[in-house]
Parts: C-alpha cells; sequence; structure tokens
C-alpha cells in the first residue's frame, strides 16, 4: 500500500522488519504496482526518509542492499547509531505494517560501465550498497568481484550468511576477506594493500567510517589506481572535496567584489512549517544559510546528487553548483537542491515540505 505526501514524497508501508544484528535491521518496503516505475533502482542506489523525530521532520537516507532483478523487495537497512535521532528512531519506533515517507531512488555509486574486475572496501553498515552491488555483478555479469569486509567483531558482521553463501556458490570469481578489529585491530594500509595485491587493473568502492575510507582511498591512491576509477561512498554533513571547495572560493570571491546591484540580502526560509528570515552571507548556499543561523535542514550527501535537501524557490532567484537528480518537471515546478543553490536576487523565497 503507498499513498502519496507532499511534494517528491510516498508513502511506503513496512512490509517487514530483519534483525540483522543487535544493532542493526533491515526494512523491507511494500513497493505498489503503480509506483515500481519510479521506484526502479540502480545497485547502490539509496532512499531518502522524512521520519518526525521531537516534533520535527528529520530526513536521512539508507541504502539499498536488496539487488535490482535478483532481489524481489526493496530493502533498507539501518545500523543504531549512538545519539543518531533518526536511526534510533528507526529502530525503537517503526513496527511492521507502518507507513514512512520516502523518495525515489537516487544516488551515483554504480557498477562501473567497464567490464574490469571489482575490488570492495567495506566496514560496519557500509556493507549495504556494496552488498547490492556485488549482488548484482555477480548475477549480471561474468566480472570477478573481491570484498574486503571490515566489522568490530563475529557479532556485528551484516549479511555475513547471505555473503558467505554467496562465496560458496561463485567460488574461484568472488573472494570475500572478513576482518575483525578484536582479532586484527583497526584495517591499516598494509592490510588493504596486501588484500589489493596484484588486481591494480579492477575498480574499486569504498563504503564505512570516514576514517576507514580515508586509509583506503589513501591506499589506493599509493598503488597508482587512477582517481575515476575510485568510487566512494559518503553520507555525511560537509562533504569533503569540490563542491565545499567550490562555495568556499565563491563565498571569498563575492566578499572580495562587494555588494552589487541586485546582490542577495535576506533569505527567507519555511521550514518544518516556521518561517525565518535570514542575513546572508555573499556565496553562502541555503543550506550553509541556515546552518549559520543554528537551524537543521534536511540534508545528506551535500553533492548534488542524492536530493534529500530538496525545496521549492517560491521567490527570486540562485543559481545550482550542481544538480544530478532533479528532471525538467521538478525544475519547472520550483524545485531546488538547497545543499547546491546560491541566492542570485536581492531577495529570495525558499519553502520546504512540511
Amino acid at each position: 500500500m503507498s499513498r502519496a505526501v507532499d511534494g517528491p514524497y510516498h508513502a511506503l508501508r513496512v512490509a517487514e522488519i530483519v534483525q540483522e544484528t543487535a544493532d542493526a535491521r533491515s526494512l523491507v518496503l511494500d513497493v505498489p504496482p503503480a509506483l515500481r516505475e519510479a521506484f526502479a533502482y540502480e545497485a547502490g542506489q539509496f532512499l531518502a526518509f522524512r521520519v518526525p523525530v521531537e516534533g520535527r521532520r528529520l530526513v536521512r537516507c539508507y541504502s539499498l542492499a536488496s539487488a535490482p532483478g535478483v532481489d524481489p523487495e526493496w530493502k533498507v537497512t539501518v545500523k543504531r547509531v549512538a545519539g543518531g535521532r533518526v536511526s534510533n528512531w528507526m529502530h525503537d519506533a517503526v513496527r511492521e505494517g507502518d507507513a514512512l515517507e520516502v523518495m525515489r531512488p537516487a544516488g551515483r555509486f554504480l557498477l562501473p560501465a567497464r567490464d574490469a574486475g571489482l575490488t570492495y572496501f567495506a566496514a560496519g553498515s557500509g556493507i549495504t550498497p556494496i552488498a547490492s552491488l556485488t549482488k548484482t555483478a555477480l548475477a549480471r555479469t561474468e566480472r570477478p568481484v573481491r570484498l574486503f569486509y571490515a566489522n568490530r567483531d563475529a557479532g556485528s558482521v551484516i549479511f555475513r550468511a547471505e555473503l558467505d553463501a554467496l562465496a560458496r556458490a561463485h567460488a574461484g570469481r568472488f573472494e570475500l576477506a572478513h576482518r575483525l578489529d578484536v582479532e586484527h585491530g583497526f584495517p591499516d594500509a598494509a592490510a588493504m594493500r596486501d588484500f589489493v595485491g596484484a588486481a591494480l587493473d579492477h575498480d574499486f568502492g569504498i563504503c564505512g567510517p570516514a576514517p576507514f575510507m580515508d586509509v583506503a582511498e589513501r591506499t589506493l591512491l599509493a598503488l597508482g589506481v587512477r582517481p575515476e576509477r575510485i568510487a566512494i561512498e559518503r553520507f555525511e554533513y560537509g562533504a569533503d572535496g569540490a563542491p565545499r571547495l567550490a562555495a568556499d572560493a565563491a563565498r571569498a570571491e563575492a566578499a572580495a567584489a562587494g555588494p552589487a546591484a541586485g546582490a542577495t540580502e535576506r533569505v527567507s526560509v519555511r521550514l518544518d512549517g516556521v518561517e525565518h528570515e535570514l542575513p546572508y552571507r555573499p556565496g553562502d548556499t541555503i543550506v550553509e544559510t541556515l546552518r549559520r543561523a543554528g537551524l537543521e535542514p534536511p540534508t545528506s550527501c551535500e553533492e548534488g546528487y542524492c536530493g534529500c535537501c530538496m525545496a521549492q524557490l517560491r521567490e527570486g532567484a540562485g543559481a545550482m553548483k550542481d544538480n544530478q537528480v532533479l528532471g525538467e518537471r521538478e525544475l519547472a515546478e520550483g524545485w531546488v537542491l538547497t545543499c547546491q543553490l546560491v541566492p542570485t536576487s536581492r531577495r529570495v523565497r525558499v519553502e520546504y515540505p512540511d
């Protein structure tokens, strides 16, 4: 069952809950026939959820662990995070039969187009998109797949039985290496370098906690792997890399130029049903403007491709630095990505879905 909600969200029923480990659970979603085209997805993509927590609506993204054309269901896996308001709500409040507000799939952490072998580095719940990619690659291609999977201990390994079964079913083609911190310590560059071995012609994917991903990325670059052959899935505030640097550069340039005719002075934002009138700093995005005011806008990737920060531009104009998710119809309806939108008119008004 499903019903339309406002804006880009649909209400999908939780058909089943699977307890994967003590602190990780999977939610199997019922996507009705009328929405299956809209919710068609590629391996490695994720869903954005809008949930009511402490009187507010918060948005978080969770990767699809299911594989299209392999698994019949849509399944996301949520690991409980200490102090994480949404992850704890997903564990404590959600029951089978509940309806959750969900956006259509998005994300660019996909199978590479070329037919090279695949080597993945995953840690903890970072296995979720990589499990989807692995199952898809094994079912639909002839590529060799290698997976370095790090966890705290044996009890925290998500999808262990499923992954071990895949390794048995595809012996000689799927190489699975479990690494437990309690036995070997935190994965270091030497361990990752040894795992890569001679597979330097592979395409690589990395997903997990930031320190783990940083070590894996540095190791691969040090081995001479070209950056374009390293895919990294990050779900963090303040994403590293070009988007943030581009924003800083734009801000500095605008500040140096001084106020211009038509320069933005104030930004009006409706967030969680409340109107905010905010001062504007040249070069800032809407998300940055809200954060400087002590507010918490919905956001995840902050690189222009997840759609978690979608809102409607009701007044004024702005330029998006990047847009990998909004189509022509959504743009025509006034939807913008607030993590990418830099105002360009004297006044700007943005409205998030209530």
